[in-house]
């Protein structure tokens, strides 16, 4: 390791990302505690910048982070032209962030700030990454079992190892963020994107707390869309699956055809009714559409791609 690298683990510029919308009700107690956490590590005054990227809200969140930064230099804020969705403000953070190490955490204090030092630590022994692993979830059960569902689910039918239970909540190396800044892709799943990149990851598990106030602002729709792009960006097994069900229905077919001219040697006749039919009919149609849903999403991400959109637009930034 050579001196500057040295010197960097020693005093490292940090800067913490914070995705905002709509949470005027948590600024002051998260702006607290992660002043609180900042000033429990090592950094032998070395710099940290608090990046918060409002995303379009429409409370005064961004007029209570301006008063912070005019107490605290340490407050960025970058405020996008319009709602454009919690990735994309993930990612506007990351793209302007300046520290030797970048820490990506939700504005909802669901992400405690202190295990900081832990991540930190982690980092100086030598991890590139250091993902936040949930062990405890407080939330109603429906969204724990959506939220096991999915990514057990994922796991099994992804391209990449994408590690249990871990969400955007991490810390990354300067090298890291800068390789996953050159990304070029719109639809961004951002813990996904981590684990493609590779270098050395490690976990850190954790407890995730309650909101501390407000509403969450991932409704079911929302989860749903975050869900699809994660799977349809790194996963092809949505195709797959049209083969799987083509060569099954092929298979019942068969199975129908032999139990049809048994019918007719044993019985001496064809099986007719409605019911028989219509149930062929339907589960052949539900077949074709399932795999023209399944090419649909993956024409559709295509269509956002070859536009070649940004992924936010910046109004203004203070600080």
């Amino acid at each position: 390791m050579d001196e500057i690298s040295k010197v960097s683990k020693i005093q490292p510029e940090i800067s913490i990302v914070l995705p905002v919308y709509n949470e005027s009700e948590n600024i002051e107690a998260l702006y607290t505690r992660l002043t609180d956490a900042v000033s429990a590590l090592d950094l032998q005054n070395a710099g940290a910048e608090f990046l918060f990227v409002d995303d379009g809200s429409d409370d005064d969140s961004g007029d209570l982070i301006s008063e912070l930064n005019r107490k605290d230099p340490r407050v960025r804020l970058i405020c996008l032209s319009r709602n454009f969705g919690h990735q994309a403000a993930i990612t506007a953070g990351m793209e302007l962030s300046r520290g030797d190490v970048v820490v990506l955490m939700d504005a909802d204090l669901q992400d405690p700030p202190e295990v900081l030092g832990q991540m930190i630590e982690k980092w100086r022994a030598g991890a590139d990454v250091v993902y936040a692993v949930r062990q405890k979830r407080k939330e109603n059960a429906f969204r724990r079992f959506t939220y096991f569902s999915f990514y057990r689910l994922l796991q099994r039918i992804a391209n990449i190892d994408i590690p249990l239970d871990s969400g955007d909540f991490c810390l990354m190396d300067r090298a890291v963020v800068d390789e996953m800044n050159r990304l070029p892709e719109r639809n961004r799943f951002v813990r996904g994107l981590r684990s493609w990149v590779g270098f050395e990851q490690v976990a850190l598990p954790y407890e995730r707390h309650a909101r501390h106030s407000g509403k969450a602002k991932y409704n079911f729709r929302k989860l749903l869309q975050l869900a699809l792009n994660g799977i349809f960006s790194f996963s092809s097994f949505p195709l797959r699956l049209a083969t799987y069900l083509g060569f099954l229905t092929v298979l019942l077919g068969l199975l129908a055809l032999v139990v049809l001219v048994g019918a007719y040697f044993i019985a001496g006749h064809f099986p007719q009714g409605w019911t028989s039919l219509i149930v062929v009919v339907l589960f052949v149609g539900g077949v074709q559409l399932l795999i023209l849903g399944a090419i649909g999403e993956y024409v559709a991400l295509i269509h956002d791609e070859v536009k070649q959109r940004p992924n936010y637009v910046v109004r203004k930034i203070i600080g």
